[in-house]
């Protein structure tokens, strides 16, 4: 996974909404049924539209509660893309250095935490989402990339924890951007 040559800032504005019945509910897995999503979506309206993420509790149950307890905390605002390759991923830089703005002490100390491999079954395929890791399998930390393409190489290597469930469009125009886009509301649907 190298470097983008040019990095894509994105303004990350977490603001909580909850609001029920958004998705199916959560059902335990059933054989080649474990990428199920739950029913808590988060929403990311851009510049270039709007894109949602459902996750998989049944399959990286510790990875989805720690990536909304980050967007709860607003860890991720401020942060930005800092690598998008065409067919590929886009990647969200670390909260810890990626941001623009200082952390407070509770955003620091959960965006230090590294949670566990989480690996499945779960292929990499073009809106999934998935944690970035260093070489070790347990280094996840709040790194993750949006597949804009098909990865079979990363299947079972890196932990699949969710999907774009809509705004396949605005990945579309995340692959050509040369510039910034700025995250300008978000929120939690539950």
């Amino acid at each position: 996974m190298g470097m983008h040559s040019t990095a894509l800032v994105l303004l990350f504005s977490c603001i909580l909404l909850l609001a029920m019945g958004a998705g199916p509910p959560v059902h335990p897995s059933q054989p080649g049924d474990e990428a199920q999503l739950g029913n808590i979506r988060v929403v990311f309206q851009t510049s270039y539209g709007d894109i949602e993420f459902g996750f998989y509790p049944v399959v990286a149950s510790k990875t989805v509660a720690h990536i909304l307890k980050l967007v709860r905390l607003g860890a991720y605002n401020t942060n930005h893309f800092f690598r998008v390759d065409r067919g590929f991923v886009a990647q969200v830089a670390d909260v810890i250095g990626g941001r623009e703005a200082p952390l407070n002490a509770e955003q620091r100390a959960e965006g230090e935490k590294t949670v566990p491999g989480e690996f499945s079954k779960v292929k990499h395929v073009r809106g999934i989402l998935s944690m970035g890791r260093y070489s070790d399998p347990d280094s996840a930390g709040s790194s993750f990339s949006m597949l804009l393409g098909n990865a079979p190489h990363l299947d079972g290597q890196y932990a699949v924890f969710g999907k774009v469930t809509k705004g396949d469009e605005v990945l579309s125009k995340l692959e050509e951007l040369l510039g910034r886009c700025s995250i300008v509301f978000g929120y939690i649907l539950k």
